[in-house]
C-alpha cells in the first residue's frame, strides 16, 4: 500500500513564480504614501508572510500609521490581480506533475499565505484548479504559516495523518509550517524544481524507509 496519499503544495514560489508580483504589488501601494520595502528586507524577512502581517512589520519598523493598512492592503490585492491577469499562464511541468499524480490515485490541495481570491485566480490563469480536491488560504486560519495551523487543518480535511502527505515548501516559514505539522517536506529553491520525476523520488525515498 502507498504510504504517501496527499500532496499539498505551496503556491508562490511553488507553483506560480508569483514572489515578485506580491513585492511590486505592495511596493505600488506604499509608494503612494511615501514608504517602501527594499528587495533585500523583501527576501529576509517579508517573503511569504500575508500582506496583513507584513503592514503590521511596517507599522512596527517603518511607522506606518495603521489607519492606512485596510487601504493599502485593499489596493495591494488589485495591483497583484492585475499582475496575474498580465503575467500568470499553465506551465507545461506543473500541468504534468499535478494531472499524473491525480490520475495516480494521490488527492491534491494547495495552502497558502494569500487571499482566496489570489488562489482562485492563480490556480485558474495556471490551468491547475481542475486537479485540486481544495484550497486553503490565510483568511481561513487564525494564525498563518511558519504556524502550522493551515496545514493541520488540510490534513485534517484529507483525512490522512501527517505521514500520509506529502508537502512542497520554497520558503521558510512554510518549511517550518509542514514540519510543526508533522508532515513529509519536499523543499524546492524555484518552481522549476516542481516537477512529477522530482516528486516521485521523494515519495519513494519516503516510501523506502519505515514510518
Amino acid at each position: 500500500m502507498k504510504k504517501i496519499k496527499a500532496v499539498i503544495f505551496d503556491m508562490d514560489g511553488v507553483l506560480i513564480e508569483a514572489k515578485d508580483w506580491h513585492y511590486e504589488a505592495l511596493n505600488k501601494a506604499l509608494s503612494l504614501f511615501g514608504y517602501t520595502i527594499t528587495r533585500e528586507e523583501h527576501l529576509t524577512a517579508y517573503d511569504g508572510l500575508p500582506t496583513k502581517v507584513k503592514l503590521q512589520f511596517l507599522t512596527e519598523q517603518k511607522g506606518l500609521p495603521k489607519a492606512l493598512h485596510k487601504l493599502i492592503n485593499e489596493m495591494k490585492q488589485q495591483y497583484t490581480a492585475a499582475m496575474i491577469l498580465q503575467y500568470c499562464r499553465p506551465r507545461f511541468n506543473h500541468e504534468f506533475a499535478l494531472a499524473k499524480l491525480k490520475s495516480e490515485g494521490y488527492k491534491i490541495a494547495v495552502c497558502s499565505n494569500s487571499i482566496k481570491s489570489t488562489i482562485e485566480l492563480m490556480m485558474d490563469k495556471s490551468a491547475l484548479a481542475p486537479y485540486l480536491t481544495f484550497t486553503i488560504s490565510n483568511e481561513e486560519v487564525k494564525k498563518a504559516k511558519p504556524d502550522p495551523e493551515i496545514y493541520n487543518k488540510a490534513i485534517e480535511r484529507l483525512g490522512l495523518s501527517p505521514k500520509e502527505v506529502l508537502v512542497v515548501e520554497d520558503n521558510i516559514n512554510g518549511v517550518k509550517a509542514a514540519l510543526a505539522a508533522g508532515a513529509n517536506l519536499l523543499q524546492v529553491n524555484t518552481v522549476d524544481d516542481v516537477t512529477y520525476k522530482n516528486i516521485k523520488e521523494k515519495i519513494k525515498e519516503i516510501e523506502s524507509k519505515t514510518l
